[in-house]
């Protein structure tokens, strides 16, 4: 009696096993190929980064003069006529400076005086005020300049633009390899999405040593660059 498990078991693992479906079939003849594209699109928006770093003897008082001076520059961009919507502080930071101490090391360390800074960032859909946005931000006291990002606003375009362009490449690569191997496409068995990037345009800051108030900072935005690839398979038969 207690082999019956045993030969029950086999008995059903038999025909479960002769159900399995094979999963190593052989695809039919093919050529995998890689489709590459590279476009370069105008970007249509801009973001200016303007620092603000301000000392004090008082954590109150370097807090104050940086909170100050971000308000001042928020009413000169305004002026050129962007909406204050577009227009944010970020990044608040309140750090104590600590004096040097003596060589010995001793002392017990004692804060000289406290920095504050801060960030006034803006949006911008006009690039032609962006000179004019990073001018005001200095006149109106921004002691740094953290640069200008430009990218595009809707960039699903440009990424389907530059998919396109990939698979079409991709095809053109499969047809000189299937004439030249005396046969010829008939059919796709598989595509795989490389994926797309997108490479925005980042100005660096500009040096304010030497920039003049007399005109606008001059600032280039340059092309965008979007690049996209494939993997397809492709089905041939003899010609």
């Amino acid at each position: 009696m207690k082999i019956w498990p045993a030969v029950f078991a086999v008995l059903i693992a038999a025909p479960l096993a002769a159900q399995t479906p094979r999963t190593d079939t052989p695809l039919p003849p093919h050529i995998a190929v890689n489709g590459d594209a590279l476009i370069e699109v105008a970007p249509d928006h801009a973001t200016v980064r303007l620092g603000i770093v301000r000392q004090s003897n008082t954590a109150l008082g370097a807090q104050e003069q940086a909170s100050s001076i971000a308000q001042e520059i928020l009413k000169a961009v305004e002026k050129l006529g962007v909406r204050p919507e577009r227009i944010q502080t970020s990044r608040l930071t309140l750090f104590p400076v600590y004096a040097p101490q003596r060589p010995e090391g001793r002392d017990p360390p004692r804060i000289a005086a406290y920095n504050a800074s801060n960030v006034v960032s803006v949006d911008l859909d006009n690039l032609s005020l962006v000179g004019s946005v990073i001018d005001a931000g200095l006149t109106a006291g921004a002691n740094q300049l953290e640069g200008v990002h430009f990218s595009l606003k809707n960039d699903l375009p440009s990424r389907e633009q530059a998919l396109r362009q990939a698979a079409a490449e991709a095809r053109r690569k499969a047809d000189a390899i299937a004439d030249a191997l005396g046969v010829r496409v008939v059919g796709i068995l598989e595509v795989t999405e490389g994926g797309v990037s997108i490479y925005p345009v980042r100005d660096a800051a500009a040096a304010m040593a030497e920039r003049t108030l007399a005109a606008p900072t001059p600032v280039s935005p340059g092309q965008i660059e979007v690049r996209a690839s494939v993997v397809v398979r492709y089905r041939i038969e003899p010609k």
